[in-house]
């Protein structure tokens, strides 16, 4: 498991309050479009990240995390596992405190490069089922 109770909870709760979303946009059959409503329900504020840099949910869109021009606190995957690994490096850079990889998101060794890199980091779990459960 990758991401304990607490790390998820820290995540969540006490990283801050801005989320860039990677992979969002304005496609309402995709997961991400959901998840992000969820969390501007628990009162984050949800950052589009995709190509078309689309506004979703009221926020400018952005193509990438470096575009952003203002700080990030936790960075939401919604890219296949392949790609996932090098969003996670650009969190680094970015400078973000943690890394969220969605539902069957996985690569271990961006795992490892991030933790090593002091960001904290959750995998294979989604934000939108984890944040009602705290309470």
């Amino acid at each position: 498991m990758y991401g304990d109770e607490a790390t998820v909870r820290k995540i969540l709760t006490g990283l801050g309050d801005t989320w860039a979303v990677v992979g969002l946009s304005s496609n309402r059959q995709r997961a991400a479009y959901g998840v992000a409503q969820v969390l501007q329900r628990f009162g984050k504020r949800v950052v589009p990240v995709h190509p078309k840099a689309e506004t979703v949910h009221g926020e400018q869109g952005y193509a990438s995390l470096a575009d952003i021009p203002f700080e990030v606190d936790v960075v939401d995957v919604f890219m296949n596992s392949e790609l996932a690994g090098a969003v996670a490096d650009e969190a680094v850079a970015k400078g973000a405190k943690g890394v969220w990889f969605q539902l069957d998101v996985i690569d271990e060794a961006a795992y490892e490069r991030t933790r090593a890199a002091g960001l904290e980091m959750v995998m294979n779990r989604c934000p939108a089922i984890e944040i009602p459960r705290l309470g």
